[in-house]
């Protein structure tokens, strides 16, 4: 399915050189942030106590929040929990005292809150998250992370070629680390429901990279030697799949930014590092893989199988 069709091939092998130094500068202020500032964990990272409240009635999430913030919680979560009447209060460690000790009083504090300002709440439960399991949580996200890259090069290798599976990983992480670059230098708040975009977004990107190297792919073994270079044949595979990219990441596009706005303040952040991922995605497949495979020397005759001579069918 297509909106449209260009004919005449865009020259972006052309403009190579100058997207890359903009990619490399790019990476490398995101690495920056991410060694100076750092990301700012959420608490099922840094540990921190739950509470689980219950109201007669639909809770009302952001007078709740509201209330919270009044009595002087900050980076604190709320959410519903199973029913509209239950809500789900995240708040993390103060390192004011003992874990034990810390958790009786926050809850206290949250209790306290919830009564001057969302009155009609009733305590469920109150439970410690330590830094322990957050630590696991990170350290099982990490391994999630480079499992997939793994999984990706090995893909890419065999369906492909080695050089587009190396392109393909470092445009994908390029993405990754602009994402984590946006969080750490706006200090954003990374979770779990982050992380998923993150691994979702290396997934989506990849997508995108297999799409055009397949096109790159057909056109070397349709093309007659000779007749097209190897940017021109770049050029050609990343045209004539534009129609597809718009209609794809358009549609996906829309629905991440449905809810970015009316998603709240629980689908924020993921929303947002979808909505980042999806842009740079788009970037790193056409503008960073592309270039990347040609300087590291793809050609025509990786894709051809030479024909046997006679000399070879002889005994």
């Amino acid at each position: 399915m297509e909106f449209f069709r260009i004919k005449k091939d865009i020259p972006f092998m052309r403009y190579a050189p100058l997207f890359n130094v903009l990619s490399l500068v790019t990476f490398v202020l995101a690495v920056v942030f991410l060694m100076t500032r750092g990301l700012h964990m959420s608490v099922e990272f840094t540990g921190g106590t739950l509470v689980e409240v219950r109201y007669q009635q639909p809770a009302d999430l952001d007078k709740v929040r509201q209330s919270l913030r009044a009595a002087g919680f900050k980076d604190l979560l709320v959410q519903n929990f199973g029913a509209p009447q239950n809500v789900l209060i995240r708040v993390p460690l103060t390192g004011e005292g003992a874990e034990e000790k810390e958790t009786a009083q926050q809850s206290s504090k949250v209790m306290k809150a919830l009564e001057s300002g969302a009155p009609g709440a009733t305590l469920q439960r109150v439970e410690y998250v330590g830094p322990q399991v957050g630590g696991e949580l990170a350290e099982k996200g990490a391994w999630a992370l480079l499992l997939v890259v793994i999984g990706i090069v090995i893909y890419l290798a065999i369906r492909f070629e080695w050089r587009f599976a190396v392109s393909a990983v470092i445009a994908n992480l390029h993405d990754v680390i602009i994402i984590l670059g946006f969080f750490a230098f706006f200090q954003w708040e990374f979770s779990l429901p982050v992380l998923a975009a993150v691994l979702a977004v290396l997934g989506y990107s990849v997508n995108e990279s297999v799409v055009v190297f397949d096109r790159v792919r057909e056109t070397f073994r349709t093309t007659r030697r000779g007749i097209m270079t190897t940017p021109e044949v770049l050029d050609h595979a990343i045209t004539s799949t534009i129609s597809r990219t718009i209609i794809t990441h358009g549609c996906t596009e829309m629905m991440v930014l449905s809810m970015l706005i009316f998603g709240g303040e629980v689908l924020h952040y993921f929303a947002l590092a979808l909505t980042i991922g999806i842009v740079f995605g788009i970037y790193s497949s056409v503008l960073v893989a592309a270039p990347l495979v040609m300087w590291l020397g793809v050609s025509r005759e990786q894709f051809i199988t030479p024909k046997p001579t006679l000399a070879d069918d002889q005994p």
